[in-house]
Parts: C-alpha cells; structure tokens; sequence
C-alpha cells in the first residue's frame, strides 16, 4: 500500500467559491464567467453550475455534441441486437463473441493517445470524429457479420480515442474545483445520444432498410459537427509542455509518453487497470444484453423499449452530472463506491424480477454505471502528468475494454451451462466488489487538487 502511494502529495487547496480569483491552467487569470448556455439546460441539473468563461463553454459544447453521436453509435449496437442478430444470421451462442470483437477497436485506439500526447490534443480529436463518422455510415452496408464487424471495430476505435481525449482536454482546460462536474456533464450530453438511439429505433420496423437505416441517418449532422469542430484550440497545458519538451524527434521520443507511464507512476496505472478489468468484466456484458432481454423475456416492442429509455433514462443520465459533482465535494473514491454497490443491486433486479420493478432496476443501473463511467474517467485523466496523460488514458480504456471482452465471451460459455443469460450475468455480479476495495486501498484521492500537484512530472 505504502509503495502504491508514494507519489502522492498532501491535500490540495481547495479553490471552490473563488471563481474570480483562482488562476486558470495556463497560469493566468481565470476567464470572465458568462452565462450559462441555453443548451446545458437539456440536462435539468439542480445543483451549483460553475462559473465559466465563453471559450470553456464552447470547448464543452463541441465535445459534447460529438460524443452525443458517440453514444448514439454504440446505443444503436445496443438497441438494434435483436435485429442486427436475425438480419446477418448470427447465431445465440455467438452473439457475446462478435460484440467482444468490436470492442476491441479499443487496443489500437491507443496509438491515437500515444499520438495526441506527441501531436496534441486538438489534431487527433478532428481524426477521430472523421474517422468515426465514414466507419458508422459504412456499417448501414455491411454485407455479412465479417462485414459489420470490421467497420463495427473501426467505428469503436475512433469512438474510444475521441471520448479519451475529450476528457483529457476538460481535465486539463477547467478548475480542479470543477473538473468532475465538467467531465460528468459531457457524459450526460453525451448520454443523449442514447436517448437520440432509442427514439429511431423506435421507427427501426417502419424505416427503409431497417436496422441499417439506424447508421446510415446521422452522417450529416456528424460531418456538421466535425466541421464545427475544427476551430478547437490546443490545451494550454499541452501547450507548455510542448515548448518546454526537449528531444531529437527520433523514434524513441515518439515512444516516450508510453515508456512514461511505466516509469513514473507504475502503481497507479496497476491500480487502476485493476479497478476496471472486474468492474467492466460484468457492467459491459450486463448493459450488453439489456434490450435484448427486454424485448425477448419481458415482452417489450421497439416502442415501450424506446419509452423506457427516453423517461427512464433521462432520470438516470443525471447520475453523470451527480456523479461528478459530489464527487467534487466528497471525494471520487467514496461516491465511486457507492455508484459500484448501486450498480450490482441495480443488475439483480433487472435480471431476476419481473414486473414495475424492472424498469425500476433497470434506472437504478443505469444512473450508477454512467456515474462511475465518469469517475474513471476523471481519475484517469487526474492521476497522471500532461506529457502522457492521453496514453494512460489510453491504457485504462484497453485494460477495462479486455475486461468487458472476457466477461462477453464467459458469457456465452456459462449461458450453454446457465440456460439463460438472466443466470449468466447474475453469475458475474460479484466480482464488482473488487473496485472499490483497491481504489480505497492505493489510490490518492484527486478532487478539487490541481493536476501538478496529483501528478508532477518526473
């Protein structure tokens, strides 16, 4: 435990309450406050909203509205198993197994966060929302499952890199004070996108082409936003540390920010890595099979699930916001812990009762997963210096992605042993006790501290 936290400075200063006077990342003085936008309001957050400037709004916005596409992508997978399943002849047994497949677009999305961390922030972030957009307009095409896998893991890769990278330039752009609200609010933006998914898979049975027409719709307002996004300035933390960075350009040097990550703070990025595999080992395959269950044992057309997902989740997409901004005042390990246990009793529920209490369990799970999401997230991006913080976000996405792909192919093996998949995941359940055992065990708490005094660079 001592060899864990060694690194770890003491207790920051708190900056809340003192918007006006707190020095912004680049050293300077904060930006002016302005008013908030009329768009944050679509996420009816009850608690304090930070005072930010014009350019952090903005840069908020625009990561936000990509990573709404984000999650529209990945719900679509989500919504449209069923059909996706019967229209490319994939086979029940096999299902766990091509959805692992696709996640794990996730490992070579780590060259793009060795990039960013070479190249900067703001060049890889046009790469990934293009790329994501022409890989899930190809997926609408897809011939055969070999087909849909290959642009599916395309489309992940792009996705994973772009969400990383959007939390590192809010780590790095806002207020210590303000970082887990900030990170929590892009996921609930974010998490709109699955709204925007349930609402035309409800037209799935209607629309031209089906299941196909799901991808093939958002390819305009996609290239809208990339578009868009083109005018995002560099971080001005990447800023500084790119003029101060001393090298050669050799090969070496483009490699550093990866050689970093196991020589300055080999714990942390165990620890983390750790706290992940078990918690994705079950979330993934849980949030995997939901629909599915939804409409095959519960009986649910396309219009209830669309119903559930617009009412239920809008409730529940406020467990991002909620998440980040308690965990701002009480710290991100204990809300983390309890999002955990909520999110295990959340999956029992669903998976074992039938009824009102369903839907019940059902919004539980999902304020509690998209919480901690956002908590790993912050702490992730919290927990390491500027010249490799992307790539070691990088890493924790691929360590809890594997984590997910080994609980999706378990799956299958203990459904053929199980009956069901209700039994199946039940049977996953308890390895998220883990988490927060070795958070709390090894892990220097992060909110309200700035970045250099969590992770100086050695």
């Amino acid at each position: 435990m001592v060899w864990f936290r060694r690194h770890a400075p003491g207790p920051g200063v708190s900056l809340r309450g003192c918007v006006a006077q707190d020095p912004s990342p680049s050293g300077g003085p904060a930006p002016t406050p302005v008013r908030r936008p009329w768009w944050t309001y679509v996420i009816p957050y009850p608690g304090r909203v930070p005072k930010l400037g014009r350019p952090q709004w903005r840069l908020l916005g625009l990561l936000s509205a990509a990573e709404l596409f984000d999650q529209y992508d990945m719900g679509i997978l989500s919504f449209g198993l069923h059909h996706i399943q019967q229209g490319l002849g994939i086979g029940e047994a096999d299902v766990g197994a091509v959805m692992a497949a696709v996640r794990l677009g996730v490992v070579p999305a780590l060259a793009v966060t060795l990039l960013a961390d070479r190249l900067g922030r703001r060049r890889l972030l046009l790469v990934t929302i293009l790329g994501f957009t022409l890989a899930t307009f190809a997926t609408a095409f897809s011939r055969n499952v070999h087909d849909f896998m290959v642009f599916q893991f395309l489309a992940r890769l792009f996705i994973y890199a772009e969400t990383m990278l959007a939390v590192v330039v809010l780590a790095e752009e806002l207020q210590a004070s303000d970082r887990g609200w900030g990170i929590g609010m892009l996921g609930a933006l974010g998490a709109l996108g699955h709204g925007l998914a349930a609402i035309v898979f409800g037209f799935v049975e209607v629309l031209p082409f089906g299941w196909r027409a799901l991808y093939a719709v958002g390819i305009l307002p996609m290239l809208l936003v990339a578009w868009l996004r083109r005018t995002l300035p560099e971080t001005r933390r990447f800023e500084r540390h790119r003029e101060a960075r001393r090298d050669r350009g050799s090969w070496r040097d483009w490699l550093r920010p990866l050689a970093n990550v196991i020589r300055m703070y080999p714990g942390r990025i165990a620890v983390v890595c750790g706290a992940l595999v078990p918690l994705e080992f079950t979330v993934m395959t849980a949030a995997a099979f939901m629909v599915k269950i939804l409409q095959e044992v519960h009986g649910y057309t396309p219009g209830e699930v669309t119903l559930l997902y617009i009412g239920g989740g809008g409730l529940a997409i406020l467990g991002n916001v909620a998440a980040g901004a308690l965990s701002d005042r009480l710290g991100r390990r204990l809300v983390m812990s309890v999002l955990v246990g909520a999110a295990g009793i959340g999956f029992y529920g669903f998976y074992n009762l039938r009824g009102w209490l369903v839907p019940v369990a059902w919004i539980v799970q999902v304020f509690a997963i998209t919480g901690v999401g956002v908590l790993f997230k912050a702490l992730g991006s919290e927990l390491f210096p500027t010249s490799y913080r992307s790539t070691a976000s990088g890493i924790r996405a691929i360590a809890g992605t594997l984590g997910g792909v080994a609980g999706l192919a378990l799956e299958g093996r203990l459904y053929e042993l199980a009956g069901s998949h209700a039994a199946a995941i039940t049977l996953m359940i308890p390895s998220l006790i883990i988490p927060p055992l070795v958070i709390y065990a090894f892990l220097p708490e992060t909110a309200t501290r700035e970045l250099e005094d969590i992770a100086p660079e050695r």
